[in-house]
């Protein structure tokens, strides 16, 4: 296979899956294999030569959304899979369809009203990564792409009320109250005993 059409697969498949599947180890072996020999090849012209490949970080890509559709439709994928991430395996098959069907709607709706009120510089938009771990609250924030600023916050809390068992509670924040206000998207009970750490 010509070199250039595995650059350019390497590259579709990042681009398309958002960087969250790696390329096939074929599609690029050939080059590091080059490398060695002093040819120009995919691994060099990517990452410094003091680095490996699955060490290198590769750049962060950012879409520009061209209407609220499909900033909704961008973060509502991010939203379920930040939130599967969180869950781990050990919550995750307890609440998972509960929260499709109860929590991720009242997220789509926050996220609508967002991209509505943002629609004039849509493509600052952005998602964050990483949700925490242990007993950490965050979910995923939207932020402002050129101030860096967070917009909204989604969260979710372990709550155990007297006698009640545990619950999460899933709710957002926003910057106009300086995220002091809770904004709740819904309950899901989990039972009398405590729940995992999350991603566990």
């Amino acid at each position: 296979m010509p070199r250039w059409l595995k650059r350019m697969l390497v590259v579709l498949i990042t681009v398309f899956t958002f960087g969250l599947v790696t390329p096939p180890e074929y599609l690029y072996v050939d080059d590091a294999k080059a490398d060695k020999q002093h040819k120009s090849g995919y691994i060099r012209d990517v990452v410094p030569s003091t680095t490996t490949f699955e060490d290198a970080e590769l750049p962060s890509i950012h879409f520009k959304f061209e209407d609220v559709d499909s900033f909704v439709a961008y973060a509502m994928d991010q939203a379920e899979k930040q939130s599967v991430e969180k869950f781990g395996t050990k919550i995750g098959p307890v609440i998972e369809e509960e929260f499709r069907g109860a929590v991720l709607p009242e997220i789509e709706k926050v996220l609508t009203d967002i991209g509505t009120e943002r629609e004039q510089d849509i493509t600052n938009l952005e998602i964050s990564e990483h949700p925490a771990s242990g007993y950490g609250e965050k979910i995923f924030h939207v932020y402002d792409l050129q101030s860096g600023q967070d917009l909204i916050r989604f969260h979710v809390r372990r709550e155990n009320p007297p006698k009640d068992g545990y619950w999460f509670n899933f709710h957002y924040h926003k910057a106009e109250d300086n995220f002091q206000k809770h904004y709740t998207l819904g309950e899901i009970y989990w039972n009398r005993n405590m729940p995992p750490k999350w991603m566990s």
